[in-house]
């Protein structure tokens, strides 16, 4: 039984900020919003770990990270801006705040008033984790140097597990994520099993209560976004939200969202 999570934690004021654990986009914040907190234990490796944190200007919005990376601009402080990454060890039930749970490793950013920053800013660090992971399958998926041409393959990819979706059918996303499952159950000393029926049963659920309508992936409509150095794609709409999402019960959304990796023209859910 797993006694302590690893959990990401990000907050920002004044600014929008994106951490990211070895390469992979985690948790975003934008002004106005509230912390961010999650279990990373699928993207920590044994050993050394990357963490970083970049700041981005106020107004950034999800889609605009799906350009790629932005051309820096000069931002003049108020005083206000702040953000501040922690990897946090909470015992299970507990709080994930400093306050409350071991920090591991932390970054922080703070810009007095009148200072002149160039943002997009990028801070990283290097952190040896006080736990052991096995060797997930995406750190030895091929990187993608150009995802651009994938998408037509990925959305015959996509769209029968929208299909089923609208039918209330789980089966084919089960089967299309084997490998994720597995890992997270790996992850997080889960059983594997009742994790996938949990799933089936939420799907099922879920369109009992206002049958599921996501809209179909079309190429127009598709962005690949690589995270791990091209390891993964992260299957994203325009507006950057995950592909597969749609409206539950009292405006309430409901998205799966999907991480690539493409072996030998074939598409593989890792995360």
């Amino acid at each position: 039984m797993i006694e302590r999570l690893l959990v990401l934690r990000l907050e920002s004021a004044g600014v929008a900020a994106e951490a990211a654990l070895n390469g992979v986009p985690l948790a975003r914040t934008f002004p106005g919003g509230p912390a961010v907190t999650l279990p990373v234990h699928e993207y920590a490796l044994a050993g050394g770990n990357e963490l970083s944190l970049t700041l981005l200007p106020p107004e950034t919005l999800a889609a605009d990270l799906l350009a790629g990376p932005a051309a820096s601009q000069p931002w003049l402080s108020d005083g206000a801006a702040a953000a501040s990454l922690r990897l946090l060890l909470p015992r299970v039930g507990q709080r994930a705040h400093p306050e409350f749970a071991r920090t591991v490793a932390a970054l922080d950013w703070a810009a007095p008033a009148g200072e002149v920053h160039e943002l997009p800013l990028s801070l990283r660090r290097s952190v040896e984790l006080p736990i052991t992971f096995p060797r997930w399958r995406w750190l030895d998926a091929p990187p993608v140097a150009d995802a651009a041409p994938l998408v037509p393959a990925a959305v015959a990819c996509l769209q029968p597990l929208g299909i089923a979706l609208k039918r209330g059918d789980a089966e084919p996303l089960v089967q299309a994520a084997r490998i994720r499952f597995e890992e997270m159950a790996l992850a997080y000393q889960s059983d594997l099993a009742a994790d996938v029926t949990r799933f089936r049963q939420a799907i099922a659920a879920a369109h009992a209560a206002r049958p599921l309508a996501p809209a179909m992936p079309v190429p127009a409509k598709l962005r690949l976004r690589p995270l791990a150095g091209g390891r993964l794609l992260e299957c994203l709409d325009p507006a950057g939200d995950p592909i597969l999402r749609c409206t539950g019960v009292g405006g309430a959304a409901l998205a799966w969202p999907l991480r690539l990796a493409a072996v030998d023209g074939r598409f593989y859910v890792l995360r």
